[in-house]
């Protein structure tokens, strides 16, 4: 468990045991940090246990492993996952200026990834230009994910739950709220941020009854709202594929199997969800009565937490990332996108299509098609969750991230996770990725500073605004004020106008992805 290190390393003495971390340019960074029980064996699909601790010294200089997945190269992200893979995943990272009794505000980075992909231990999420550009203590957090994060098991099973990546998550969150002091940060001053997935499970957090009182505010980059959460007997649905897939009789022959088989039965299930014109997600955050009690947007919406500052955005093409590198949906054609429209919106697809169309004239069916699902997964809910807030008078910033990249010859646009490297300020870390290519130094600079300084002062004071950008009003239904994020920043109106607002209750929001 203990490890020598330096006589400069920081230490930090937890009930739970003591830390070694590492001094880097100035930071104090403690990786790998257990903050449940490994779940593996009997702990497999089961909700997250707290962590028994550690005798003597532990060493963090290293990062854990992330969680087991496909670890493909893709053609946007060039990656979103690096091994070591293993089970035993639940740990998370701290970067402070010093653990030390100042009370910083505290950050903490929830990574998204189609709830397949992703780690908290990866470079691109280091919590380093944070921690020093803004004074904070942050900290990112690895949970499971696929097959074992998402999958219900039913009463076949006798842990008659779902969603065991939102009992990592609140797992995570307790530790911090009971831990963070050593390090330097304020339990009582924690924004939690998250990206696609990660904001997704940044509203579930925020509505659970166990989470409300563990942050104050929260940062939704590219929340996929719109997202159909299955009931049980839809999540048994997508077990029983699994199994197929997998080749296992029962819920047994799943616990029987060793992680990377589960891995390669996760790319099988790809394609028997895929769908023409969709998104492909094999496995979704489930309503199961317990863990999560209805959508996140609807509790939201409903007031479940009436005390929650928050900071919500999304790009202005999501869907880029999923269809403009695909030579497929290069081929679509504008019969098939308006069948795609008809599916959304039912008996108003027409009229939707038209919308749609007026927008952006001469349009090609792929650039339709990308607006559409930007709409219903992200843009439309997005909206609604904004109005929804404003109409009660609570706090609600809102943004758009407007900056598409040239690579592919333009075809990605502002695509989701686009605005990642912007957030963090970290492109050097960013070399792998495809959809950066062609984008000027400057731009990276310019457009960085601007959205990093401005998620600093959210973090900080719950208002995002800085010398560095115009003057960033709340979003509220007589101005809808929204910041258009590009490489000349501006102060816009309704990024979404009310002919597609007119839309949002005609079956957009909250279809499967």
């Amino acid at each position: 468990m203990s490890a020598p290190g330096p006589d400069d390393a920081p230490l930090v003495r937890l009930p739970v045991g003591t830390l070694r971390g590492r001094a880097e340019n100035g930071l104090a960074v403690f990786r790998g940090i257990p903050y449940a029980a490994p779940p593996v064996g009997e702990l497999r699909w089961r909700p997250a246990r707290p962590h028994p601790g550690w005798a003597g010294i532990r060493d963090a200089g290293e990062y854990g492993p992330s969680a087991p997945q496909v670890g493909l190269v893709d053609p946007v992200l060039g990656g979103h996952g690096a091994p070591p893979f293993d089970e035993d995943c639940l740990t998370l990272n701290v970067w402070t200026p010093g653990p030390d009794d100042a009370r910083r505000p505290v950050l903490v980075w929830i990574h998204g990834g189609g709830f397949v992909s992703g780690s908290g231990a990866l470079p691109i999420y280091a919590g380093d230009t944070f921690a020093r550009d803004g004074d904070l203590v942050v900290v990112s957090v690895s949970y499971r994910i696929g097959a074992l994060g998402y999958l219900y098991l039913g009463a076949e099973d006798d842990a008659d739950a779902g969603n065991f990546w939102l009992t990592d998550q609140l797992a995570a969150l307790r530790w911090i709220r009971e831990h963070i002091a050593a390090f330097g940060g304020d339990p009582d001053d924690i924004t939690v941020a998250g990206q696609s997935g990660g904001a997704f499970s940044t509203a579930a957090l925020a509505v659970h009854p166990q989470g409300r009182g563990l942050f104050r505010r929260a940062i939704l980059q590219s929340p996929p709202l719109g997202v159909h959460t299955p009931d049980r007997e839809e999540a048994l649905r997508t077990t029983a594929a699994l199994m197929e897939v997998a080749g296992v009789p029962d819920v047994a022959g799943l616990r029987a199997l060793p992680w990377e088989a589960l891995v390669e039965a996760t790319v099988g299930m790809f394609g028997v969800q895929a769908r023409w014109g969709r998104w492909p997600v094999p496995f979704l955050p489930m309503v199961d009565g317990s863990t999560l009690t209805r959508h996140p947007l609807a509790a939201l919406l409903a007031g479940e937490n009436p005390d929650l500052d928050i900071l919500l955005g999304w790009t202005a093409d999501e869907a880029g990332f999923a269809f403009g590198a695909n030579e497929m949906y290069a081929r679509a054609t504008f019969e098939q996108v308006r069948a795609r429209f008809e599916e959304a919106f039912g008996a108003r697809g027409g009229e939707a299509y038209e919308i749609f169309a007026a927008e952006r004239p001469g349009a090609t069916a792929l650039e339709l098609l990308t607006d559409l699902v930007s709409e219903e997964l992200f843009r439309l809910p997005g909206t609604a969750l904004a109005e929804g807030l404003a109409e009660q008078e609570r706090p609600v910033w809102l943004y758009q991230f407007d900056y598409p990249t040239p690579a592919y010859d333009g075809r990605l646009g502002a695509a989701h996770c686009l605005e990642l490297p912007f957030t963090f300020r970290n492109a050097d870390r960013w070399a792998h990725a495809p959809f950066l290519a062609g984008v000027e130094p400057k731009t990276l600079d310019g457009l960085g500073a601007a959205m990093h300084d401005a998620w600093i002062a959210f973090v900080r004071t719950g208002d995002p605004n800085h010398a560095g950008l115009p003057a960033w009003e709340r979003y509220t239904t007589p101005t809808r004020a929204t910041m258009r994020f590009a490489a000349a920043c501006e102060a816009g109106t309704d990024p979404v106008g009310a002919a597609k607002r007119g839309l949002s209750g005609a079956g957009a929001a909250g279809g499967r992805a």
